[in-house]
This record gives structure tokens, C-alpha cells and sequence, in this order.
């Protein structure tokens, strides 16, 4: 099969297509032919060497596909081959097949485009797990995130109306902006332009009139760790989930004490697989049958085939995308939307 490896630590160009030997599976697991997979700064991060995959994961980057299933491991129930997926993974996204642990694949329904499903599971499954599990947000509370026009952010913002849940959103133009407030953002800051956290305290007034946010999701780490804290109000959480802007910073305690704020740190790729079967679980409860309705929908900036991983990851790092960049492992798929584009 061809898939993208990495030949070295480096930038977008150490990302070269190769041939692998299929994968076997194990008997709990599938083995999904991949139509799409989405990037994610995660794989970024891999392809820099500051990202280990799992001990015992493929060193194939990938964290989300979309494709249907080639073969059924001799334990799976519930799947049958033929059956449209999409599936979070620890990696092996950017080949043309993967094995997924079938507790790990939620069901592609018609009404959904295959290549567009491949922009859920990922972020689906980080929001939810963090701002729901880690972070017990409640309806009528006030959710800030920073990046609302990343894949994350457009994400958050749809699942956050879907819960109830009001939310402020940071962006860096208005082009994203107007995106954000489009898709049902609460509040836009343009942190270019504003302190995002005097903003957010003029926004996020609670029902008894003191102020900040209960929950921040947080994509920039240690620059923005001290500007977090006071962002946040009485009670409130703060999880951070990525490092674009450090991993190291200092912090008061006594800023965390009497305000009872807490500071959470989580991934998701590095949890085992129980837990990730769990996650996925409860975004195929709670969140998957508005994916159905329609109510959530996943936002694409653009398609690319496989072989131009190092173009899509390029696109990324650029930041002026707005929502997911897919790679299409189904080149002729590729070959016809950009045709139908023309």
C-alpha cells in the first residue's frame, strides 16, 4: 500500500510517499481501506520529532480517517465489510489502509459525504472529552477557545450550541471572524486587536454578575498561561491541549486558590486504547446523532491527494486555514472533485 512516512525529523519536505506492507490486524480490529484523513498539528508535531506516536503504534502519521471496512477481525460483532466509517486512531492515518480497534469506529451514514467525515473524529472526540469530561461544562456556562477558525475551534463552537454552552472565540483576522460568528460564536476577539482577556471579562458575565470564563480550551500552552488565569472566573477551568506557544511557564499558586481555578493538561492520543473506545463512545451518544441531523457538520478548507502531505502540512502551519485540511487517499476521488471544482 502507499503511505506517508517519515524519512527524518525536519520540516514538510522529510514527508515522503512510500510503499508499506498492509497492516494485519488483530482480532478486535478492522482493517478500514482509507478514502480520506484529516491533518492535525499533532502530526505536525510528529513530523518535527517532538511527538512520539504510542509505544507499539505505527510511526505513519494520521489520527482520523474516513474510508470503509476491507476486513473484519474474527472477535468483531456489529461491523460488517463494505460498511462507510470514519475512525480515531493512534496512528497510520495517511496510508491507503489502517487497522482501527472497532471500538474506535463510528458508523458514516448517507446523508454525510465519506471524505468530509474524515474532519470528525479527531476533534469531535478532543472537545468533547475535555470540555464535557475533563472540565464537566454545564449549559448556560460561558466556554472560551483559543484558534475558533481551527479545526478545533469550528469544532468547539457547534458543539458548544449543541450543549447549551455560550462561547467566546479568539481568532487573528477578521475573515476568521466573520467565520466564527457565521457558524454560531457567541463573541468574537480578535486577539491582534484586543486583550482577549479585558474582553472576556466585558463578555462572560456570569448570572450573578461576577465575570471571566468557567472553561477555556487552550491550543497555546505556556504563552498564554498566566493571560488564561486571569481570564478565568470563580470556579473556573482551564485545559490545555496543546503547546503552539511553549511548554514552560511560570504561575502564581495563590492565583489558583482563592478563586478555586483549575489548570488541567490532557492528549489524546497518548491514552490507551480503553479509554479512547470510551471517548469515542460517548461522542457516538451524545454528539453523533446531530452529525446525522445535520446540526454538526464538518468544516473543510481544502482536499489534497496523499501524495501532497507535504503541501497540506504547509497549509497548516501557515494558519490561514479555516476548519480541517484532508488528504485523499482515493486519488481518483481527488481527481474528480477537482474536476467538478473546474
Amino acid at each position: 500500500m502507499r503511505a506517508i512516512t517519515i524519512s527524518e525529523p525536519g520540516g514538510p519536505d522529510v514527508l515522503q510517499i512510500t510503499e508499506e506492507p498492509t497492516p494485519d490486524i488483530a482480532a478486535d480490529e478492522v482493517l478500514v481501506t482509507v478514502h480520506a484523513a484529516g491533518v492535525n498539528r499533532a502530526d505536525l508535531l510528529q513530523r518535527q520529532g517532538f511527538y512520539d506516536p504510542p509505544a507499539g503504534a505505527t510511526l505513519i502519521p494520521g489520527l482520523e480517517v474516513s474510508g470503509t471496512i476491507a476486513e473484519l477481525g474474527s472477535e468483531v460483532t456489529g461491523w460488517k465489510i463494505g460498511d462507510r466509517v470514519a475512525a480515531l486512531l493512534s496512528g497510520g492515518g495517511y496510508a491507503e489502509s489502517v487497522p482501527v480497534p472497532a471500538g474506535q469506529l463510528l458508523p458514516v451514514p448517507d446523508s454525510l459525504d465519506l471524505t468530509e467525515a474524515a474532519g470528525l473524529p479527531e476533534v469531535l472526540s478532543t472537545v468533547h472529552s475535555n470540555i464535557v469530561g475533563n472540565a464537566n461544562i454545564q449549559a448556560g456556562e460561558w466556554l472560551l477557545v483559543h484558534g475558533g477558525g481551527s479545526g478545533i475551534g469550528t469544532a468547539a463552537i457547534q458543539i458548544a450550541k449543541h450543549l447549551g454552552v455560550k462561547i467566546v472565540v479568539t481568532v487573528g483576522s477578521e475573515r476568521k471572524a466573520e467565520f466564527c460568528r457565521e457558524l454560531g460564536a457567541d463573541a468574537v476577539i480578535n486577539y491582534r486587536e484586543e486583550d482577549f482577556v479585558e474582553r472576556v471579562h466585558e463578555i462572560c458575565v456570569r448570572p450573578d454578575g461576577s465575570t471571566g470564563a468557567d472553561v477555556i480550551l487552550d491550543i497555546i500552552g505556556a504563552k498564554y498561561l498566566k493571560s488564561n488565569v486571569k481570564a478565568l472566573g470563580t470556579d473556573g477551568r482551564l485545559v490545555i491541549i496543546g503547546m503552539q506557544g511553549g511548554a514552560k511557564a511560570e504561575l502564581s499558586i495563590a492565583s489558583l486558590m482563592q478563586p478555586r481555578k483549575s489548570v488541567a493538561g490532557t492528549t489524546l492520543r497518548a491514552r490507551p486504547k480503553e479509554q479512547k473506545i470510551e471517548i469515542v463512545a460517548e461522542v457516538a451518544a451524545e454528539l453523533w446523532p446531530a452529525v446525522i441531523s445535520g446540526d454538526i457538520r464538518p468544516i473543510i478548507h481544502e482536499t489534497m491527494p496523499l501524495s501532497e502531505a507535504p503541501k497540506a502540512h504547509t497549509a497548516l502551519e501557515e494558519g490561514t486555514s479555516i476548519g480541517k485540511v484532508l488528504l485523499i487517499a482515493d486519488e481518483s476521488a481527488q481527481n474528480a472533485k477537482s474536476a467538478q471544482s473546474v
